[in-house]
């Protein structure tokens, strides 16, 4: 069985801010579990204009007391992969995990647009689908502890973007960043 997480969020910022943000988002005191980020991958479309860019993020995980005997070492690398397309004011982001895939597969779907209520807000829609293929009658134990983890980490998330957006509007005030 699989389970499926959704969930839609509105900043108070504009979508230029909120892009920007994305790509500053680590570190922030919210996501001390990030150990490291590299960028694999990065073009603009000459047919397009969109910005593709792939990433590769390690993760430091927490498991649970069940878990500790499935899996050795509980760091795990995501691969990121977005698409920003300037002209519309939109970005698409993909992301999955590469290791510990078979124990429990989280593939998220992000996309960042312009609030139609409001033009100087982003509204962010989250779509999560959590897979377990472990089986052993662990498999729906699995996928409810990812749900469950995916949750709350979905409010860390926000709380992270939250505190690099205030940043970034606090150097603007100072005249230190432009966009």
């Amino acid at each position: 069985m699989v389970k499926f997480f959704q969930h839609t969020f509105k900043y108070e910022y504009n979508w230029e801010s909120v892009t920007l943000a994305f790509w500053l988002r680590y570190p922030n005191p919210f996501a001390s579990h990030v150990e490291s980020v590299d960028v694999i991958d990065r073009y603009v479309d000459p047919n397009t204009g969109v910005l593709r860019t792939t990433r590769l993020i390690l993760k430091r995980g927490v498991l649970p007391k069940w878990g500790k005997g499935l899996i050795k070492n509980p760091e795990a690398y995501i691969i990121e992969e977005s698409m920003v397309n300037p002209k519309n004011k939109t970005m698409i982001t993909l992301t999955k995990n590469v290791t510990h895939a078979r124990v429990m597969q989280v593939e998220e779907w992000q996309t960042y647009q312009v609030d139609l209520n409001n033009r100087e807000f982003t509204q962010v829609k989250t779509e999560a689908r959590i897979i377990s293929n472990f089986g052993w009658g662990l498999t729906d134990h699995v996928e409810l502890f990812g749900i469950k983890k995916f949750a709350d980490n979905t409010v860390k998330s926000r709380k992270g973007m939250s505190h690099v957006l205030e940043m970034i509007r606090e150097k603007r005030g100072r005249g230190f960043l432009t966009v």
